[in-house]
């Protein structure tokens, strides 16, 4: 017997002895299982923070509460007009606690030494768009999108839109770094190219190079 998971329910399957009572998970619950859908065209950076903090460092919290509180440690006219940056973010997590910072750096320094995930700034269907690098192999990056769920590119096609800004957490290095995928425990996923843009949210203020002497 066949059936279908697109949509999410519960699927009795008969059996020699009886009918089997099995749950399935749709394909759309699935794929937003580690990353919060933005509930806003302008919100993908409160939600990606609010899946950093929730489904990587065990801290849950909504995305409403992430975008009140990031809007009251900023510039609110200029959110209105540009979205939220990272330096919105920075001010948010140290104001809940954390360590944070964004600097340029390639994926290899992220892979390697840092081993954390990330919110990264990525150019994406006419927009600018904020993301979370869950993972990377030596070909692929795992990605959190909070439009589109969990994705899995190519490192040669991220690469070409990522803007190279990543934001980590730097305290609970412990925490993040469990959390932090590896090649060969990454779930099947559809792959899905990255297309040019230039409008949308920025960083928000100068961002330094990644100190490739820093202890993580």
């Amino acid at each position: 017997m066949l059936w279908s998971t697109a949509y999410g329910g519960t699927v009795w399957v008969p059996g020699m002895s009886g009918s089997i009572e099995v749950n399935v998970t749709s394909y759309q619950a699935q794929r937003f299982s580690t990353i919060m859908r933005q509930q806003y065209d302008f919100s993908c950076g409160s939600a990606a923070v609010a899946s950093l903090l929730t489904y990587h460092y065990q801290d849950p919290v909504s995305e409403q509460d992430v975008f009140s509180g990031m809007l009251e440690l900023a510039d609110v006219e200029k959110v209105r007009r540009e979205g939220f940056s990272m330096l919105d973010m920075k001010r948010f997590l140290e104001h809940r606690g954390y360590v944070a910072d964004g600097f340029r750096m390639p994926l290899k320094g992220l892979r390697e030494q840092i081993r954390l995930p990330a919110i990264a700034l990525v150019t994406l269907d006419g927009y600018r768009h904020f993301i979370i690098i869950k993972g990377i192999s030596d070909q692929s990056v795992l990605v959190g999108d909070p439009a589109r769920g969990i994705k899995e590119y190519a490192r040669s096609v991220f690469e070409r839109q990522w803007d190279g800004a990543a934001f980590v957490i730097r305290s609970h290095l412990a925490q993040g770094r469990s959390s932090f995928y590896q090649a060969g425990d990454w779930p099947p996923l559809a792959k899905a190219p990255f297309s040019a843009a230039e409008e949308g949210p920025g960083i928000g203020h100068s961002m330094p190079y990644w100190p490739s002497s820093r202890e993580w």
